[in-house]
């Protein structure tokens, strides 16, 4: 299904089942603009195709809006899962890919890619428990225990010790998941790792795992869509679904020991301490980082473009598009809850994208600082 967007309530109206692919492309926006990036933009190319993340689509479908009303550039984005868009930037059926599951240095030498980051965003756990009107609190090893199967009901012994005093109803758990190759179960499952040895023995970490139980989804749309439609359903999303789609999002205890509700502040709190090396494609870690008032789920998104591009002019539009976001999109990614990346990080960002070459053999972009 293809959804032309307009806002974000528009790429995120379709919250069905079978949700598979919205496609970002122009709109208005107040954003400022750059006029020499802007002018630069207009001489490569009028489109450009990605494809990759869903947990990052709300925030390109916020930037590719801007930079269509200052550039006139068209930026066409499916959200088809980040396992599709590594292998869509592989096959170069696109000019860039997205996945919030980096890949490593040899793969990346293997694919002849260069890797970078956008922002982080976070991963929160939407459920639908009609007559509960509390703040429904959890820890790790009991949402781990709940997508193995072995916690079965609301008003478990292990979920009532962990919410004194609440009236939990005796409603069966239904976990939903992603169906897809997808970053943000890349995160959720890293998370449980880090929090229960039995999901790390018996399940693992990986963009696609053999769920014990439950439903599958396509995307993040189509978990949240199940979680609307089923009661008694929990799944996991990244924040701007849920935040758009008003679902109710359980506090999680973090590796502190306190009671944390997903904020921007908490998101922020996982991702400062974080080390962007280049020399490792950027690759980080940022779930289950210490802090009291650090959100456990958080993890970064990245973006796949050839090192050495078919159509240079392309790439150097590509760049162009993300240089602009680095430049004005601040406002737009906290708006969504996003976390931006700091300056020195875009800094190493823009280096690396010197080596980006045509068959020449020179550099498509140049770095302007």
């Amino acid at each position: 299904m293809r959804i032309s967007h307009r806002s974000l309530r528009d790429a995120l109206a379709a919250v069905i089942p079978m949700a598979a692919l919205i496609v970002v492309s122009c709109g208005r926006s107040n954003q400022a603009s750059n006029p020499e990036q802007g002018s630069a933009a207009r001489s490569t190319t009028a489109k450009l195709n990605g494809a990759g993340s869903t947990l990052a689509a709300p925030l390109y479908a916020a930037w590719a809006d801007a930079y269509k009303a200052s550039t006139g550039v068209e930026i066409n984005y499916a959200a088809i899962g980040s396992g599709g868009g590594i292998s869509q930037i592989e096959s170069r059926t696109v000019d860039f890919g997205a996945t919030d599951d980096p890949l490593m240095m040899e793969d990346l030498h293997a694919k002849g890619l260069i890797q970078f980051p956008t922002a982080t965003g976070a991963v929160v756990l939407a459920y639908n428990l009609p007559g509960f009107g509390g703040d429904l609190k959890l820890d790790g090893p009991t949402v781990a225990d709940i997508f193995l199967g072995k916690v079965k009901n609301w008003n478990d012994p292990r979920i009532a010790r962990l919410n004194p005093g609440a009236q939990l109803p005796n409603t069966a758990i239904t976990p939903a998941y992603r169906s897809d190759g997808s970053g943000t179960t890349f995160i959720f499952t890293t998370y449980l790792s880090q929090v229960s040895p039995a999901w790390q023995s018996s399940v693992g970490a990986n963009k696609t795992v053999q769920w014990p139980t439950g439903v599958g989804g396509k995307g993040n749309a189509g978990v949240a869509g199940y979680v609307r439609q089923i009661a008694g359903a929990i799944g996991y999303v990244e924040y701007a679904y849920a935040k758009a789609n008003a679902l109710a999002t359980a506090t999680l205890k973090n590796q502190a020991g306190e009671f944390v509700q997903p904020t921007r502040a908490g998101f922020t709190a996982a991702a400062e301490n974080a080390n962007w090396d280049p020399s490792n494609g950027f690759n980080v870690t940022l779930t289950n980082q210490p802090g009291t008032n650090t959100w456990p789920i958080v993890g970064a998104t990245w973006i796949l473009v050839p090192s050495q591009p078919a159509d240079p002019q392309k790439a150097k539009g590509v760049l162009s598009f993300f240089d602009y976001d680095f430049r004005n999109g601040t406002a737009a990614a906290e708006n969504l809850g996003y976390v931006p990346l700091p300056a020195t990080a875009i800094d190493q960002i823009r280096q690396t994208w010197s080596g980006i070459k045509g068959a020449d053999g020179k550099p498509v972009w140049i770095s302007q600082g």
